[in-house]
């Protein structure tokens, strides 16, 4: 089934994303949001829509917008900028395509583009409904979420993790700003998904919390596993420059925690996720997939 969503998704992505004048600027949003990958987020959403009886069709649109946005974080987070990388999934990042200035522009036009694509291709859904849609979206995309957590990451770069093992009180804030940063520039984009796609399927309010409380577990144990990986893993595996968090003395969990720590912390938080789909009597072998392969080895 992840195959089939996957293959849907592009399909729609491509659909959705006409190359239009200025050619340029839409080439380059079309670039970075096609890229291969896991398309996670959007596969969470339409699994969301349909484990709460609601109907996949309905959120391809709203899918593919968070796919979008999820881009638009990509490409301004690798801007010479922010954390200047030449690779993102195995290819060149979109500043060194288009330029810096065209990359900046495409990021600014996905913003907009993405819920243009919902509200034009989600009318049957009713004008309350995409209300809600567009405050979740809008709250997740601007400065109470993922542009929040982008802006605590880029100064965590001037903290010096070394100092701040030796004192209690530095410690716990450098923990703090290390959970702001993976609530609010990874986990706020894995709630969107989940809370819109049981948003389309009518999902009353304790199911709403619920999936919410599971994609605040499943956003920050995908962090500690992409800092984790960041540390162990290859460019080949991974699709991008790898150790330039550490070069650069940034926050990240193996930096404040230590690998083992966080090998473990990751595993509890999958467990975490694991029991609150019991509780729920929430049943997803994708949910499961997606959990069984993040876990710590």
């Amino acid at each position: 089934m992840t195959n089939d969503y996957i293959e849907l998704i592009n399909k729609k992505l491509d659909e959705f994303m006409p190359i239009n004048y200025p050619h340029k600027i839409f080439k380059a949003m079309k670039y970075t949001v096609t890229l291969p990958g896991k398309r996670l987020r959007p596969v969470m959403c339409l699994e969301t829509c349909k484990m709460f009886g609601g109907k996949v069709e309905d959120a391809i649109p709203t899918a593919c917008a968070i796919e979008m946005l999820h881009a638009q974080t990509l490409i301004h987070d690798d801007l010479p900028c922010m954390d200047n990388d030449n690779y993102r999934r195995g290819q060149l990042t979109n500043h060194m395509v288009f330029g810096e200035a065209n990359a900046v522009l495409a990021g600014d036009a996905l913003l907009t583009f993405a819920p243009q694509t919902i509200l034009k291709n989600s009318k049957q859904l009713g004008a309350e409904k995409l209300l809600k849609l567009m405050e979740e979206f809008f709250h997740a995309a601007g400065a109470f979420g993922v542009i929040a957590g982008q802006v605590v990451d880029i100064e965590s770069e001037r903290l010096n993790i070394n100092d701040c093992k030796t004192e209690n009180e530095d410690f716990e804030f450098y923990a703090q700003t290390l959970d702001y940063i993976h609530t609010h520039k990874t986990a706020d984009l894995f709630k969107l998904a989940l809370r819109s796609g049981a948003i389309i399927a009518d999902a009353n309010d304790e199911q709403l919390n619920a999936i919410t409380e599971f994609g605040q577990n499943l956003g920050v144990a995908f962090q500690i596993a992409d800092d984790i990986l960041d540390e162990t893993s290859t460019f080949e595996e991974m699709g991008k420059t790898l150790g330039k968090d550490k070069e650069e003395g940034k926050l990240t969990y193996v930096s404040l925690y230590g690998l083992e720590k966080a090998k473990k912390d990751l595993n509890d938080l999958i467990d975490k996720c694991f029991n609150i789909l019991d509780e729920n009597n929430l049943k997803s072998e994708i949910f499961e997939k997606i959990l069984k392969k993040i876990k710590a080895v």
